[in-house]
């Protein structure tokens, strides 16, 4: 098997580094149109900081694992192609301030359509909204009608800093896919990647939607814990108690956990507030 992903940033560099070492067998490419960012991953500098992932990049670089500004080379040989581009909040027009802006992923879209030659699984890494997938088959449709892609959802989980851990032994992998009979095999097909290393009861398959959404959701909920218990710090000094310990004696509760329980100064970044 043959995959690539279009995207040299952090989730799609570190993710596509793990899949190649956890499978020798597969050829592994990473593209984008950034030179100097490509000239980064095959340096002794990396672009990103991650614990562990020197490591990982050296260990497979140039065995099976390639960072290319080939785009168009890859997305013809391969056979699983990954979107992994920034989705950042849009600057202009209808959503200003508050929607993603996908024109990236679109761009990824029309660009697959007019390389392809053979049917590809296009799977959306990128957290994007509700029903993009349907915007991407929309294109890739309208470009290459006598294709028959498929379209999965494949979102990330990663945090900044345990990105190599997250890969490596992750809470679960989402997979969502179309429920005809090609859709459940481009959904088999991408369990079979992460079957190399993940255990087959944390990869959960989904419908696309449900996919889609539960990153959102995920997301959502994680913003929603650190606005609460910043709300609960402003209650304890107005009456004396402690936030660190109401965390950790809430924390202590198996229905509600203790992560993302400290008090600070809350959620930043691009992803939470958009979602």
């Amino acid at each position: 098997m043959k995959i690539c992903c279009i995207g040299a940033g952090y989730v799609g560099g570190p993710t596509m580094a793990m899949i190649a070492s956890k499978c020798p067998h597969i050829q592994v490419a990473v593209v984008d149109i950034n030179q100097e960012r490509i000239d980064a991953w095959n340096s002794d500098n990396l672009p990103i900081y991650e614990p562990g992932l020197d490591e990982i990049v050296k260990e497979s670089r140039n065995e099976n694992l390639f960072f290319s500004t080939e785009v168009d080379r890859y997305i013809k040989e391969s056979e699983v192609i990954f979107i992994s581009v920034n989705t950042p909040t849009k600057e202009y027009g209808s959503g200003l301030g508050q929607a993603a802006d996908l024109r990236f992923v679109e761009a990824c879209a029309r660009r697959i359509a007019e390389i392809s030659t053979s049917p590809k699984i296009i799977v959306e890494k990128s957290t994007v909204p509700v029903r993009t997938a349907e915007m991407v088959q929309a294109i890739l449709k309208s470009s290459s009608s006598e294709i028959p892609h498929q379209v999965i959802s494949n979102p990330e989980f990663l945090a900044e800093g345990t990105a190599i851990p997250d890969l490596l032994n992750p809470d679960r992998v989402l997979i969502g896919g179309e429920t005809t009979e090609e859709g459940k095999k481009a959904v088999q097909r991408v369990f079979e990647i992460y079957s190399n290393w993940v255990p087959e009861d944390r990869i959960i398959t989904t419908n696309l939607w449900s996919s889609e959404l539960s990153k959102l959701t995920a997301n959502a909920f994680l913003a929603q814990r650190i606005s609460s218990i910043n709300a609960i710090s402003a209650l304890c000094e107005e009456t004396g108690a402690h936030v660190d310990e109401v965390a950790w004696a809430i924390g202590t509760d198996s229905r509600i956990g203790p992560k993302f329980l400290k008090s600070s100064v809350g959620f930043g970044g691009s992803c939470f507030q958009k979602d």
